[in-house]
């Protein structure tokens, strides 16, 4: 059996639904909750170092004293910063889940699964009530273009080395929608972004949206953007904001959705990708 370490916060949901999905996969980790039992400041460097992350992006702002400790301050070492999660442990990110070949801050929870041997048998849901998604990269052919044009979503931009696209399923295996990004640099354009009409309305277009900047910030991103004629609303549920198309930085400026493609009537929204 795999052999995991799970850093838990039980009143994080997040935290929640990840070891809930690990205990779906038939797999029992080493449970530690963080808050009571800290990792020395050393361990935590290296678990951050494992991760392939800054101290930075490691550390935890809502709903923790970041602000009030000027932690923003740009100024401050990576070892000051590990010095504040050592004194205020909620300051660390969660959950962090090791195996003996990674470490990952798996948010959303579904990113735990690139860590596990096999995906979960049957479809398995959140204690939100939300479905648990997986996602595997496509190529932008036949079934993309078909999706895309069955919801009027934009097709003749699909090809450039700056596009990834996935395609996502139940863990039971039913295909429930697409979608994809361009990455800039720190600069990520979501896009395309399709869910069937038999899931819509379940918080699946949510969920997508997380995993897509979870893969983006990954890859580098840490500023996302959206152009939409008609989804401003669902963006600004999950923490978008509108953003005069005046001030929309050079690359996203530059896209073909941007510069031509979508209506001059398109509302440009962004928002800051964290883990």
């Amino acid at each position: 059996m795999l052999d995991v370490t799970f850093y838990h916060n039980p009143d994080c949901g997040t935290s929640r639904n990840t070891l809930a999905l690990i205990r779906h996969a038939g797999v029992e980790p080493q449970v530690i909750e963080y808050l009571k039992t800290p990792p020395t400041k050393g361990v935590l460097q290296d678990l951050i170092a494992r991760m392939g992350m800054t101290v930075r992006d490691a550390m935890r702002e809502r709903g923790t004293p970041f602000k009030d400790l000027g932690l923003d301050d740009a100024t401050l070492t990576d070892d000051d910063l590990l010095d504040a999660m050592m004194v205020h442990p909620i300051l660390i990110n969660r959950p962090i889940v090791v195996t003996p070949d990674r470490v990952k801050l798996c948010r959303p929870s579904e990113t735990v699964l690139d860590l596990l041997s096999s995906v979960p048998p049957g479809d398995f849901h959140k204690d939100d009530g939300t479905a648990f998604l997986t996602d595997e990269r496509i190529e932008p052919g036949p079934e993309l273009v078909d999706a895309l044009m069955a919801t009027h979503l934009l097709v003749d931009d699909l090809q450039g080395a700056d596009r990834t696209f996935f395609r996502f399923r139940l863990l039971g295996g039913d295909v429930i929608g697409y979608g994809g990004f361009e990455l800039y640099g720190r600069d990520v354009l979501l896009r395309s972004m399709a869910v069937g009409p038999e899931h819509r309305g379940k918080g699946i277009g949510r969920n997508m949206a997380l995993l897509l900047m979870s893969r983006a910030f990954d890859e580098g991103g840490r500023q996302a953007y959206a152009l939409t004629t008609t989804a401003a609303p669902f963006f600004e549920r999950i923490g978008f904001r509108p953003l005069d198309r005046a001030n929309a930085p050079a690359s996203i400026a530059a896209t073909r959705q941007a510069a031509g493609l979508c209506p001059s009537s398109a509302t440009l929204l962004t928002r800051r990708i964290t883990l």
